[in-house]
């Protein structure tokens, strides 16, 4: 048995730049700034994006505490506001959906999730994208902890309540666009699979050790392969 947990961002679908835009709206009406333009959100978890750019900014960790939940909530309002009034549209990723559908219909394999977004950001995207959140039997969200590298274990506790027996960190395999997806399960033990359709090409994954690296989803059986054999 496999959980297989996909990132959602650049990974899954891409959002027009919906995230991006909802969380410096945001940061600006908590803050009075969004930080700096140059900024990478790839990878990172909605608390920590609010975190670094904030401490980059200037404010100290008990004024960025003490602004968080209202920053959250503005961004979560933000973000559903703009697929509300079709100003973005989210699309999935090529080979996403029968990949999705394959996995879900595979009897040795569970489909979860593992993402930096909230839980409520992660249904709003997932939904304009046309994908039902509910399908993902098993999650841990940037919600769950602020690091990503907390993700994997409390993903794999969830998977081990689901099935009712414990789930060892290997047969975790996760997918993502992101160095820090390809880092995030070391500590349990779990397989990462690159995918080149976020901000990071086939090289640049392939330099942090995931079992493989694809430039998209495309090939079903492949990748279906790779989840099995890592």
């Amino acid at each position: 048995m496999r959980v297989v947990l996909f990132d959602i961002d650049g990974t899954i679908l891409l959002s027009g730049g919906a995230g991006r835009l909802s969380m410096e709206g945001a940061l600006r009406e908590a803050f009075g700034t969004s930080g700096p333009p140059e900024y990478r959100y790839g990878g990172k978890t909605d608390k920590l994006i609010v975190r670094e750019t904030m401490r980059l900014a200037g404010f100290d960790d008990a004024t960025i505490d003490a602004r968080m939940p209202a920053v959250l909530d503005a961004y979560l309002a933000g973000l559903r506001a703009e697929f509300a009034q079709g100003a973005r549209r989210a699309h999935t990723l090529p080979g996403v959906t029968a990949l999705l559908d394959a996995v879900e219909a595979a009897e040795d394999l569970v489909l979860g999730l593992l993402t930096g977004n909230l839980v409520d950001g992660a249904r709003v995207k997932l939904g304009a994208a046309g994908l039902v959140h509910e399908r993902f039997r098993v999650g841990a969200y940037g919600s769950d902890h602020e690091d990503r590298p907390m993700l994997p274990p409390i993903a794999r506790e969830r998977a081990s309540a689901l099935l009712g027996r414990d789930v060892p960190g290997e047969h975790l395999v996760i997918i993502g666009d992101t160095p820090a997806d390809m880092q995030c399960g070391r500590g349990v033990g779990a397989r990462a699979i690159g995918v080149a359709t976020g901000g990071f090409s086939v090289e640049e994954l392939t330099e942090h050790a995931p079992v493989a690296t694809f430039a998209d989803l495309s090939d079903t059986a492949r990748v279906l392969e790779v989840i099995r054999d890592a």
